[in-house]
């Protein structure tokens, strides 16, 4: 692909780090945020990094157990690691980004899913052209977002998010505030799924959703087919 180098990219992670009321971390999920991050940056896009409180956003315990080529690179690298440590506060954004991507990560449930800001900046971002794009419990952070038309931009759209049949093989199913699927088709989306941990992304125009953590590089690779279509 041709470099997009004047191509903004803003990564939003959750600030939540408290699994419910088991007295367990969670946090965004390492995997959902490297491997995105590495497809932007080698495309030539600058990224960025925004959370709801700003600073040091918290990293899922058990997604730094789960060693990749992505996580690594991504942890191995000093700019990378300092916009995380640095992350934006997501209600001072400036909406001037090409691409929205909102990490996942089951903290995404409880703070991204009533963050009112950040469903303003997206709901704004689609209306003006953006490319909105979430991955695994990130598609939670949609239900809130609007489209021009008014209907929630989920309504009508193909969209693909963690299953619920994924949260119950990870037992996670009595822990998360909603189940994320039916939420979703609740609110008129198309859902789509694969099997199981399997890599499944979709594109509906300019929203762009992702299945699972190993889904994480193809949704940020569709992220970029609908940017350059956008060129």
């Amino acid at each position: 692909m041709e470099a997009l180098t004047a191509v903004k990219v803003l990564l939003i992670v959750t600030s939540h780090s408290q699994f419910g009321d088991t007295g367990e971390r969670t946090g965004f999920w390492l995997e959902e945020l490297a491997a995105p991050y590495a497809q932007f940056s080698q495309a030539g896009a600058q990224v960025d990094i925004a959370s709801p409180q700003g600073g040091t956003a918290p990293v899922d315990p058990r997604s730094e157990k789960e060693s990749t080529d992505a996580t690594r690179a991504f942890l191995a690298d000093a700019q990378a690691t300092k916009k995380l440590a640095h992350t934006l506060t997501l209600a001072e954004v400036k909406d001037t980004y090409d691409a929205y991507f909102v990490v996942g990560g089951h903290g995404v449930m409880w703070d991204l899913a009533k963050h009112v800001p950040l469903h303003k900046l997206l709901t704004t971002g689609y209306a003006r052209g953006a490319v909105i794009a979430a991955v695994c419990h990130g598609p939670a952070a949609l239900v809130g977002v609007k489209g021009p038309d008014g209907k929630p931009l989920v309504n009508g759209k193909r969209v693909a998010a963690f299953s619920n049949a994924e949260e119950k093989a990870a037992k996670f199913d009595a822990i998360v505030p909603f189940p994320l699927e039916t939420r979703l088709r609740e609110l008129g989306a198309r859902y789509e799924s694969g099997p199981l941990w399997q890599s499944f992304a979709v594109r509906d125009g300019r929203l762009v959703t992702g299945q699972n953590p190993a889904s994480s590089a193809e949704t940020a690779r569709e992220v970029l087919r609908a940017l350059k279509e956008k060129k």
